[in-house]
């Protein structure tokens, strides 16, 4: 029995349509996937981290300050001479720059808050907790500066007036000197003479 080729390409086609449409489905959905994929927030997976305590380097500094302000002058002077051997690190510094601003030398005050401005612009490892520390000094050195400096106009004001004070004082002494050696004037009509008949 012979078959129609026709109806043969028609069963096959019969065959195939659903497995096409299969087909075509899958990748309609492989090609829509990625772009609602990129709507969908993606939550983060929580990773855990433990906080990193930093090193406390300033309260020592802090009891080095205070230890500092019960010394002599001497003793400042000593402990002064012993920092500058060392090697020069962020700590060392600031105790350098601690004693700077309780020494009377000239300058000093200058010199301390330089070095506390070095500190606090140094990028260092290991320097984060000194930096703030760093320049709350340099601006407690900027302030008593600024202090001593209209003290000192102050100073040189108050001995100016002081000055002109006993100069004006030493002028008006003069000036009764003087007119204590000055004759005294006769009163009026007290040496006059009147002639009998005189008019």
């Amino acid at each position: 029995m012979k078959t129609d080729p026709r109806l043969s390409r028609r069963i096959v086609c019969c065959a195939l349509l659903p497995l096409l449409l299969v087909l075509s489905a899958c990748n309609t959905q492989r090609s829509v996937l990625p772009h609602y994929g990129a709507l969908l927030p993606v939550q983060p997976l929580p990773i855990k981290v433990e906080p990193v305590a930093l090193p406390d380097e300033v309260m020592p500094l802090l009891v080095y300050h205070q230890s500092l302000r019960k010394m002599t002058q001497g003793e400042l002077l000593k402990e002064l001479s012993g920092l500058l051997q060392q090697q020069r690190t962020p700590k060392v510094t600031l105790q350098t720059g601690m004693i700077l601003m309780l020494t009377r030398g000239g300058g000093d005050l200058a010199r301390a808050q330089t070095l506390f401005d070095g500190v606090a612009a140094s990028h260092e490892t290991g320097t984060q907790g000194l930096r703030a520390f760093a320049q709350l000094l340099s601006s407690h050195c900027a302030e008593a500066r600024r202090l001593y400096d209209q003290a000192d106009r102050l100073s040189t004001q108050l001995k100016d007036t002081t000055r002109k004070t006993e100069q004006l004082s030493d002028t008006v002494e003069a000036l009764k000197a003087i007119e204590r050696g000055l004759p005294v004037r006769p009163a009026n009509g007290a040496n006059s003479t009147t002639t009998p008949g005189a008019r």
